[in-house]
């Protein structure tokens, strides 16, 4: 039996945080999103008067497209430029998934075996701290001289970023346990093995979704800052071909769609948690 795995006395607190929010990084799976069509119209306002009070400022202190385009001038560059832009979209998709699955993986896996054998976090620690105190973009033209232009190293770049944030947030999941439930469960008889995948992994699920947008979000911007590095395809050799020639609205046309993955990825994991872990609210 792991230290983990020890019998309280019932007398002490459970494990189990009350609160909802920030400090326990439950607020993800316990948003009450849009609840009401004048919360829509209120969005929409807002996204109007900012839109349309930098397009009138723009033009009123007439300031030069290559310093800071209209909304308007970013918006025609994003529907013309978009068919060009399109697959150096599909090539930091690529990177991100292939990245970021690996990265996972990794990061869960390491989560479980650090719960189960705490002697292992003690050899471990040091390296994911280093992991994750190191910028990976530092890493990159390394590992560009060792694989090449192509894909593996930002591949690599993805995963080294992204499985550190997925470890720990997984990690903190693991241990936010009711050990009042694990003293039951061992009461009747239950394995190590079983107390994990039947106590341990359904709590953890708010937390390990937390980990995946995390590492996720992290791993898209790793994989931009590596095309800007090195290599001729991905939106981030877009960002620097752009900035070169002082294409501005072509420029923020690309940030744009940045933007638009990165909330993309956030609504898809905010889903996931309202689904299979809408319970911690």
């Amino acid at each position: 039996m792991s230290e983990t795995d020890a019998i309280p006395e019932f007398g002490t607190k459970s494990g189990v945080g009350g609160d909802v929010g920030i400090s326990n990084m439950s607020a993800l799976t316990a948003g009450p999103g849009i609840k009401s069509f004048g919360e829509v119209v209120a969005i929409l306002l807002v996204a109007i008067v900012v839109i349309g009070g930098t397009e009138l400022a723009l033009g009123a202190f007439e300031v030069p497209q290559y310093v800071l385009p209209k909304p308007s001038e970013i918006a025609v560059a994003l529907v013309t430029e978009f068919p060009r832009i399109a697959p150096h979209l599909g090539h930091t998709l690529v990177e991100l998934g292939v990245g970021f699955a690996i990265g996972a993986t990794v990061g869960l896996l390491l989560a479980a075996v650090i719960t189960q054998f705490p002697f292992v976090e003690k050899i471990v620690t040091p390296y994911i701290l280093l992991l994750v105190t190191t910028p990976m973009l530092a890493l990159v033209p390394l590992l560009i001289l060792r694989m090449g232009f192509g894909y593996e190293p930002r591949i690599v770049a993805v995963a080294l970023a992204s499985g550190p944030m997925v470890m720990i947030n997984a990690t903190t999941g693991f241990r936010r346990v009711d050990h009042g439930k694990i003293a039951l469960a061992r009461s009747y008889g239950a394995s190590t093995l079983q107390i994990f995948w039947k106590i341990r992994a359904p709590m953890a699920l708010p937390m390990i979704f937390v980990g995946l947008m995390v590492g996720s979000i992290f791993g898209l911007l790793t994989a931009v800052g590596a095309e800007m590095v090195g290599g001729g395809f991905g939106l981030g050799n877009r960002l620097t071909s752009y900035s070169s020639m002082i294409q501005m609205p072509q420029f923020f046309a690309v940030v744009l769609i940045l933007s638009i993955l990165g909330i993309f990825i956030y609504v898809i994991f905010f889903l996931l948690g309202k689904k299979f872990a809408s319970w911690e609210a």
